[in-house]
């Protein structure tokens, strides 16, 4: 039972102050599994980058199909071979407090989820995947960017494109653009006024 109520509690909350959305709240609670199944003392940026992708479609579109198998593969061995040293260390940057705040959470993955509830809040919509996986790889210190290294993919490259790119690529942004584009169709004289119309009536 005290274990079923940290899980629940470090799936609705990152921190003491930033609340999840459902879909963030899924990742974070197959992060978790991941973590109590292995017997690791907290979740890191590569729990949550391993949910992601096994849960997240848009993630996964990210990269290319070989990419993502091969991420999938090396994250799988994480519990036989190189996770087992990082059992005994806490992830941090060396710029942030051993503990972090939120319960059960490397002080980068807990970093990772408040990053992802801002990025979201600055476009005005719902925390999705991509915001996430932005997040993990911002610092060149978490375990997610190690794997992602250990993978072959430019982690470099992939933040500064995640960073370029709008939100979610299926979402329509609004653009005043292609409204624009209908109305020569109205009139082929820019100069008149809709008060033509009584003009042309007197032919």
């Amino acid at each position: 039972m005290p274990q079923q109520a940290i899980r629940d509690q470090g799936v609705r909350r990152a921190d003491n102050d930033v609340p999840l959305g459902a879909e963030q709240a899924a990742v974070v609670a197959g992060a978790r599994r991941r973590a109590l199944r292995d017997g690791d003392r907290h979740v890191d940026t590569a729990h949550l980058l391993h949910s992601l992708l096994e849960s997240d479609p848009d993630v996964r579109a990210v990269f290319e199909a070989a990419q993502a198998a091969r991420l999938l593969g090396y994250l799988v061995q994480r519990s036989i071979g190189y996770g087992l040293r990082w059992q005994t260390a806490v992830e941090d940057s060396g710029a942030l407090p051993a503990t972090g705040p939120a319960e059960g959470y490397s002080p980068l993955a807990a970093l990772a989820v408040r990053r992802t509830e801002e990025r979201a809040a600055r476009h005005g919509r719902p925390a999705r995947g991509v915001d996430l996986l932005a997040a993990l790889v911002a610092d060149p210190e978490a375990r997610a960017v190690q794997v992602l290294d250990h993978a072959g993919i430019d982690t470099r490259e992939l933040s500064a494109r995640l960073s370029a790119e709008p939100p979610l690529a299926s979402e329509p942004l609004l653009s005043p653009e292609p409204p624009r584009s209908a109305e020569p169709r109205l009139a082929s004289d820019p100069a008149r006024e809709p008060s033509d119309d009584v003009g042309s009536s007197s032919r």
